[in-house]
């Protein structure tokens, strides 16, 4: 069978190795980003570029987005030039791996049934190294047609590719996931202040979790950032923070949930924002201070 021609938008830290993943599958991949320049090392790999939305459209069959919120996603979608202004969109399939709403991505889907275009939500568990090494989990809402359609693509961006039912709930599991991800970095930084205080060291601690039951892939990648307070952005602290919120938005109420989302909150506008996640031991131990 003949792989489809992929389009692909947004060449962030997770979008350029994942769209990369694809040209070394052999995928016919074309690259559009706002920012010019970005398509560059993907170029010398053998990606086309485009120099508008349209033209990436027109030469693709599905049109993957990965971008950094709503606003950009809907900017794509439906700004001056985006994809839903393209002609020919019928037969073609858009798939957004971003993390936004689950309202977001209904809306989005609904305005692309009107002009013949499918609609995956398809957001990622897993951060740079994981999309780098093709070792993503994504999961999946819309039809289920279109979600095996799509499964050659995501066979090659992560290791498992998952179903979860109608458009949103892709979106939905991601951020109940993302949810579990600050539940444990907080977990982690109160671990590692409370034995601080008491004499033991970060790195002592850090062996004391990865050696015994609590520990855990993401304990084990985040300990060389704890120990050398190294805190360079795999998953920058505001994008957890903006996750939190939309979870809140869509109902979270549990007084810890709320709890975790306002210190996330608190750390992005205290300058912690563009720290990696894991920093909220930073602003835990500001705080205490």
């Amino acid at each position: 069978m003949k792989k489809q021609r992929i389009g692909w938008i947004g060449l962030g830290n997770m979008g350029t190795p994942m769209a990369l993943n694809l040209l070394k599958a052999g995928f016919d991949v074309t690259v559009y980003n706002r920012t010019e320049g970005k398509e560059q090392p993907l170029q010398a790999m053998g990606a086309k570029h485009a120099a508008t939305i349209h033209e990436l459209v027109n030469g693709s069959d599905v049109i993957i987005t990965m971008v950094s919120d709503d606003i950009a996603v809907k900017s794509i979608f439906e700004g001056d030039g985006g994809i839903l202004s393209c002609c020919n969109l019928n037969g073609k399939l858009a798939i957004d791996m971003s993390t936004v709403s689950p309202d977001t991505t209904k809306y989005l889907a609904g305005k692309a049934s009107e002009v013949g275009l499918a609609y995956l939500d398809a957001p990622v568990s897993g951060s740079v190294k994981p999309a780098q090494d093709g070792q993503l989990v994504i999961l999946v809402g819309g039809e289920k047609p279109q979600y095996e359609l799509a499964k050659p693509i995501f066979d090659c961006l992560g290791k498992m590719a998952i179903h979860l039912g109608s458009n949103g709930a892709g979106n939905s599991a991601k951020l109940a996931i993302n949810l579990m991800l600050a539940f444990y970095f907080e977990g982690m930084a109160e671990m590692v202040i409370f034995a601080n205080q008491k004499g033991i060291s970060t790195a002592d601690m850090m062996t004391i979790l990865n050696e015994g039951a609590m520990g855990c892939g993401i304990s084990k990648i985040k300990t060389a950032n704890l120990v050398n307070n190294d805190f360079t952005a795999a998953f920058a602290l505001k994008h957890l923070a903006k996750d939190l919120r939309l979870a809140k938005e869509q109902g979270l109420s549990t007084n810890a949930g709320l709890q975790i989302e306002n210190n996330y909150k608190s750390a992005s506008t205290s300058g912690f924002g563009d720290l990696d996640s894991a920093a909220i031991i930073e602003f835990l131990a500001k705080r205490e201070n």
